[in-house]
Order: structure tokens, then C-alpha cells, then sequence
């Protein structure tokens, strides 16, 4: 299943894509009516999310509106995917990650090779951005970046509960000054986005073979362009998972971005008005505006 949240007036709803159709709640169904509200009922109440789906269709308790006109804001518009607890985030877990941060071996190499790996909290919910609304570009930063990265939803205890597309939005400039700077470079105003859905476990065949592509976009001229596979990555998704929950209590719904291996060159840096899209086939494709904040 492909789940996704929309917009309403009183907040998000759950929603799911079929094909080019996408089912909403009106209401909601059984303590159900966002996307954290699904997972939470799956992981605390036993909730078979199929069954549920199910029985709420035979309710009539969707409306419903086509995916295109969802995703260009026409009929509607999404929200993220999920609202999040909290957003986390692995770094150098590509070895071309680590090669741009720093030339020769330092920080980035150790960490690339060390058993530990980088783990850093990213956002909170209101720092996310969902898709087609602005990424942020810090205004003191010189360079900053978008990071195309697979992102895991977890449950309390680490199951991995559904993939998605996520932007680990980086000012490298203030980074790459000073490591202890790091916290700036990666948490402000639109940092993060995620979505279109969330792709649950069952229909993504090999998590570790998936084909990530960034494309950027300038006044409608493509500026940027990278490609890469998850089959890149140094560490497994479980071992993520593992080291994240060591002595860290994690809530359902967490999200944990895994690293990203597209790396934009120094001189194509985001700008205001830039567009960034990073699509996967098992998953869609997530696109955001770029704002100064």
C-alpha cells in the first residue's frame, strides 16, 4: 500500500494512492484518522491495516480525488506523508558523501570506516516540509544542498514500517567550516522534506537495490542532475535502526533519513526559486521549491 496524508481544514487525513486515484478519509474511523493514528493502531492494537483499509471502503468512508490534481495543488494538496515525532538522520553512509566533505583522511573517513556510525537529530514536525511547499535555504549560508536520501518509518521498537523520499536540506558551507557546527548546517526552517507516500514494506522487493535520482531545476533549465542506488550504501537499514534505538527511546512514526549518495558539485548550489525533484520507481517522486529563510 501507498500511504499519504492530505490537507483539510481541521488538519491532515489519511489517504491512499491507487494507481491514479487517491481514497481519503472524511472522518475518522475507528480512531483512525491520520496516517500516525494507522500505525500507532497496527503497532499497539494488533490493527491489520489491510483489514482496516478494507472495512473503511466498505463504509464509504472515503472521498475521492484524482492523484494528479492532488499532487499540482489543483484539487487539493498533501501534507507529509506522516506527521513525525521526530525526524533522524544518518550521515556518510556513501563513500561519496564522505570523499566531498573532506579532502584526505579526517572526521568523514573515520566515521565511514568506524563500526558506529553518524546518527543526528534532524527536525521536528513543524521544521518539515511536505511536498510542493519550500525548502529553506539558509540566508547566512553560501552553499547549500539538497540531500536525496531513502527514509525509513519506524515503530517504537525499530520495525521498519514504510520507505519514502526524503530531502536532508544541508548549508555543507557551515558544515564543512566546523564539524561542531553541524547542528546549524542541518536543523532550520524547511530542512526537511519527505513524501509523496509512504510505501509499506510489502511492495518494495529489495529495499537495498532501489535507484534514487535528483534532478534540479533553474527558471525550468535543469542545472543539476545525479543518480545513485541504495545498493551503495556501506550500512544496512537494520544496523541504522539497531545503533539508533541504543539507549534512545524512539516514538512510532519516527522517521530516520538513511544518508544520501547524489552529491551536488560546489558550483550548483540552491538558489531561491530553484525546484529539486528526487524520484525512486517504487516510491514516486517528492518535489520542492526553494525558498531563502
Amino acid at each position: 500500500m501507498k500511504w499519504l496524508q492530505v490537507q483539510g481544514d481541521e488538519g491532515p487525513r489519511l489517504g491512499v494512492l491507487r494507481e491514479d486515484r487517491v481514497l481519503f478519509l472524511r472522518e475518522a474511523r475507528d480512531g483512525v484518522l491520520t496516517t500516525l493514528d494507522l500505525l500507532e493502531a497496527q503497532e499497539e492494537r494488533d490493527l491489520d491495516p489491510g483489514d482496516w483499509l478494507a472495512a473503511a471502503e466498505s463504509a464509504g468512508a472515503f472521498s475521492e480525488v484524482g492523484w494528479t490534481e492532488l499532487s499540482d495543488g489543483t484539487g487539493g494538496r498533501l501534507a507529509c506523508p506522516v506527521t513525525p515525532p521526530e525526524v533522524w538522520g544518518a550521515g556518510v553512509t556513501y563513500r561519496r558523501s564522505a570523499d566531498f566533505r573532506e579532502e584526505g583522511t579526517g572526521f568523514y573517513d573515520r566515521v565511514y570506516d568506524a563500526d558506529r556510525p553518524e546518527l543526528f537529530f534532524k527536525a521536528s514536525s513543524w521544521r518539515c516540509s511536505a511536498p510542493g511547499e519550500p525548502i529553506g535555504r539558509r540566508h547566512d549560508s553560501t552553499f547549500t544542498a539538497s540531500e536525496p536520501e531513502l527514509a525509513l518509518v519506524l515503530g517504537r521498537r525499530g520495525t521498519i514500517l514504510g520507505f519514502t523520499l526524503a530531502n536532508d536540506v544541508s548549508a555543507w558551507d557551515i558544515e564543512r567550516d566546523n564539524p561542531l557546527y553541524l547542528p546549524q548546517s542541518k536543523i532550520y526552517r524547511g530542512c526537511f522534506s519527505f513524501g509523496p507516500v509512504i510505501v509499506t514494506p510489502d511492495e518494495v522487493a529489495d529495499p537495498h537495490h532501489l535507484t534514487m535520482i535528483c534532478r534540479i531545476l533553474r527558471g525550468g533549465e535543469e542545472v543539476f542532475f545525479g543518480e545513485t542506488s541504495t545498493e551503495r550504501l556501506k550500512r544496512r537499514f537494520a544496523e541504522l535502526v539497531q545503533w539508533l534505538l541504543r539507549s534512545n527511546d524512539i516514538a512510532t512514526g519516527t522517521v530516520l533519513s538513511t544518508g544520501t549518495g547524489i552529491i551536488q558539485p560546489l558550483d550548483v548550489g540552491l538558489e531561491e526559486g530553484d525546484v529539486v525533484e528526487i524520484s525512486c520507481p517504487e516510491i514516486g517522486t517528492l518535489v520542492n521549491p526553494v525558498a531563502t529563510v
